[in-house]
């Protein structure tokens, strides 16, 4: 999980068309092994159909969107009420992935940068390079497939992780210990529609900051 703090300054540059400080990379660093318990996890981000479903029965507003599109734009507290109605409904327990599962599920057992391979390619997912300029329905480019199959793990919207943020332990000195300027305290990964290449990377953690205010979700299953 994450990137070896020696190869942090080579992200940057291979990034320094987008003008991002080098914090923004180095709170990946450094990699280290992870146990991580089997799990599964939805093939793609909730959509705007499977939230309707909530909204009439927990008596909350939906938005008037296309139902294939992935739910945009929610509370972190929105998408956990959205699992523990799952739950009580269906068999099994549902919750947002960790930091970890989700990091899982996008790079399978290897090093790749992006959930398709090594390289980016603006055809694998729906970010600022793409130039689509809105949201698109889910499985909508299926070459971005992580190693599992799972898809729309880079770009279309971003996605909560139940995991507050936090340095990894030995992180760089210049790894903020707090992100004080983020919405919510919590992980999102992946990058949404707006976002350019640098979140599409498996690696990449980051947040909800203003003007934003929420993101997508999707399930795991334990």
């Amino acid at each position: 999980m994450g990137t070896p703090t020696h190869r942090i300054d080579d992200v940057v540059r291979s990034h320094a068309d987008l003008r991002l400080p080098r914090s923004f990379f180095a709170k990946e660093a450094p990699r280290h092994d992870v146990v991580v318990p089997s799990f599964e996890m939805s093939l793609t981000p909730v959509t705007v159909a499977q939230w309707r479903m909530f909204a009439r029965a927990a008596g909350v507003p939906s938005a008037a969107v296309d139902d294939r599109f992935p739910i945009d734009g929610l509370a972190l507290a929105e998408a956990t009420r959205f699992c523990a109605w799952l739950t009580d409904a269906r068999e099994g327990t549902f919750s947002l992935p960790t930091e970890e599962q989700w990091e899982r599920a996008a790079r399978g057992s290897d090093a790749r940068e992006y959930p398709w391979g090594m390289h980016f390619d603006a055809g694998c997912a729906n970010t600022a390079e793409a130039a689509v300029g809105g949201r698109t329905a889910v499985g909508s480019y299926p070459r971005g497939a992580s190693p599992f199959g799972i898809l729309d793990m880079a770009g279309n919207v971003d996605e909560w992780t139940s995991s507050p943020y936090a340095p990894y332990p030995g992180a760089p000195p210049d790894v903020p210990v707090v992100e004080s300027w983020a919405v919510d305290n919590h992980i999102t990964r992946g990058g949404g529609w707006i976002h350019h290449r640098d979140l599409a990377r498996c690696a990449r953690r980051h947040a909800v900051y203003p003007p934003a205010f929420g993101a997508g979700f999707r399930l795991v299953r334990t």
